[in-house]
């Protein structure tokens, strides 16, 4: 790509220039010269401000260059990058120009290579939402006392163990159901799904947690299933998501009554004092 920079006043004619209109000139330089853009890099020195606000550094083997994205546009990204992490930013250039550094403002971020995965979450998401899905006030909070819980997972996942674990210490006296499905590959979000709707005809329980380990955009994708979450949202028993690490999110989350940020967090949710 070729950027031309013609200047279109004459202030760098001038004998004399402050810095302060010195950076100002430049900012408008990069302001209309250089559309928005795609960048793709390594994730570094990641902040994320009390604001909402994203601070990071984006590299690769030769270079770095600051970046920012601000609380409305971050909050709709759909995951919260970590250090190491490979994105693809979609941003403009300009200038800060208080310290005369220039930066990349971001607008949008998915995970590098995974474009088409990301486009598919961001499009879904965007339906759901409209849809009323994730409104706040058609979410119910668990049962304070339930009669029993119900766990959809795999029953080999590390997931299972912790939620166990977790309600074994919590609440001791309440039954827990397992509902076995597995939690990733081609059948898995089909799987889930059938034991959903098992779990809402048997009414055994009062509060089902759907939940599993942490894992790449791939390995979590069984839960961006549509039907799946359209089923979630639908469930006469309050569901509780686990699904992944903390800075995971699917589209289950989204439409869960209550989204925590592990499954042993999901466990504790589901007994709390």
């Amino acid at each position: 790509m070729t950027i031309e920079f013609p200047v279109k006043n004459d202030v760098f004619t001038r004998d004399i220039m402050t810095v302060a209109q010195l950076n100002q000139a430049v900012g408008q330089l990069l302001d209309r010269n250089i559309p928005a853009l795609w960048v793709r890099g390594e994730i570094s020195n990641f902040t994320q401000a009390a604001s909402g606000h994203w601070y990071f550094t984006l590299k690769d083997s030769r270079a770095a260059v600051r970046a920012v994205m601000f609380r409305s546009r971050a909050s709709a990204v759909g995951f919260v990058p970590r250090a190491g992490d490979q994105v693809e930013v979609r941003a403009r250039v300009s200038l800060y120009e208080p310290r005369g550094d220039y930066q990349l403002q971001a607008d949008g971020m998915r995970r590098a290579g995974l474009g088409n995965l990301y486009e598919a979450f961001l499009r879904l998401k965007a339906q759901l939402a409209d849809e009323g899905l994730f409104d706040p006030a058609a979410k119910r909070a668990p049962v304070a006392l339930p009669r029993a819980i119900g766990v959809i997972t795999s029953l080999h996942a590390a997931a299972l163990r912790d939620v166990l674990s977790a309600l074994a210490r919590r609440a001791p006296q309440v039954p827990v159901i397992v509902y076995p499905a597995p939690v990733q590959g081609g059948d898995a979000a089909g799987r889930l799904a059938a034991q959903l709707q098992l779990a809402n005809a048997r009414q055994e329980v009062d509060t089902l947690l759907l939940v599993r380990g942490g894992g790449s955009i791939e390995d979590l994708w069984s839960f961006n299933d549509e039907t799946l979450a359209r089923l979630v949202a639908a469930s006469a028993i309050p569901v509780i998501s686990g699904v992944g690490h903390e800075t995971d999110f699917t589209i289950v989350d989204f439409v869960a009554d209550v989204r925590a940020p592990t499954p042993t967090a999901a466990a504790e949710l589901a007994c709390a004092p």
